[in-house]
């Protein structure tokens, strides 16, 4: 199965790319993932210019593997870490959280390549225009920030109208995931909530606990009427949440305030009860904690068992 346009384009063995979680994907899961043949990525989240230096610097001492970095690109510090990962030699970064074209030709000049998150077709051909090497088709499943489409349906609609390999994402957390996304035309998987659990990861062990924990309909969408709908874990916090999204007395100011800085409080302070969980919806097929070298190889070879490679 390592031998598709994925591989080839990003130089790794196996079609994995571990998601750029906030907070959560710092250098030590980056390298561990890509030492075990996939592609880490380090969260450059909101973090300064020095800040994502030293992360990447740390990568490089833990693996001579690629390994890229996601930009988030609504950050306050997103012109520092463009500068920065075209100084450090990063071969690749994924984009999300807004329009990669400010930045673009700045990237690709410095021989990095460029695949965007996307949730729809039109911001898929709209990339793919700007010099996207390949999308990420990110359905409503994941967690996190998430669009309204699910991966069921935007992979294959993603996949017909652009020429670029399509990564999926989105509800893929063992090899019938991967297979399936493979049947709708993807060539590789992003998987987030599964790294997530993985023994290299540095998240607080209450968060990741309540990620094992959690079944089928643990999870929620908050956020839509701010416009950045997020999916978490169900919680204090996202049940107070939602109940004040539904009420008109409530001001935009009031949820942005409540939900400032949730994510860090659960994933490096651990409460999990008024902290935001970004977790995606297939965390009921995630109940144990393996090595990242484990999860991409069962994932890859139930995949080719299934598929009959």
């Amino acid at each position: 199965m390592n031998k598709n346009p994925v591989c080839e384009l990003l130089g790794i063995e196996y079609p994995v790319i571990q998601g750029g979680m906030a907070w959560i994907a710092d250098a030590q899961l980056a390298a561990a993932v890509s030492n075990a043949g996939g592609l880490g990525l380090i969260a450059a989240m909101n973090s300064n210019g020095e800040q994502l230096r030293a992360q990447i610097k740390e990568a490089k001492k833990l693996t001579n593997k690629p390994f890229g970095v996601n930009l988030m690109l609504m950050s306050p510090f997103i012109d520092e870490a463009v500068k920065v990962v075209c100084e450090e030699g990063v071969s690749v970064v994924t984009t999300g959280a807004g329009n990669p074209a400010k930045y673009m030709d700045q990237l690709k000049a410095a021989n990095i390549k460029v695949i965007c998150v996307v949730a729809s077709v039109a911001l898929a051909v709209m990339v793919e225009r700007m010099g996207a090497s390949a999308v990420i088709a990110e359905g409503c499943e994941s967690g996190g920030h998430v669009g309204e489409t699910t991966t069921m349906a935007l992979v294959p609609q993603v996949v017909d109208a652009v020429n670029i390999p399509v990564i999926a994402a989105g509800g893929i957390a063992d090899g019938r995931g991967m297979a399936a996304a493979y049947m709708l035309g993807a060539k590789a998987v992003q998987m987030g909530t599964r790294f997530l659990t993985a023994k290299e990861c540095n998240v607080h062990a209450n968060y990741k606990e309540k990620v094992l924990a959690a079944k089928d309909r643990d999870t929620i969408v908050t956020g839509k009427t701010l416009g950045h709908p997020v999916r978490a874990l169900k919680n204090r916090m996202t049940r107070e949440f939602q109940k004040k999204e539904t009420d008109p007395s409530t001001t935009q100011e009031e949820l942005e305030t409540m939900g400032a800085g949730a994510l860090r409080r659960a994933a490096i302070e651990g409460d999990v009860k008024y902290g935001s969980c970004m977790c995606g919806q297939i965390a009921g097929l995630v109940n144990s904690e393996n090595t990242c070298e484990e999860i991409i190889t069962s994932i890859c070879n139930e995949a080719a068992a299934l598929m009959g490679a």
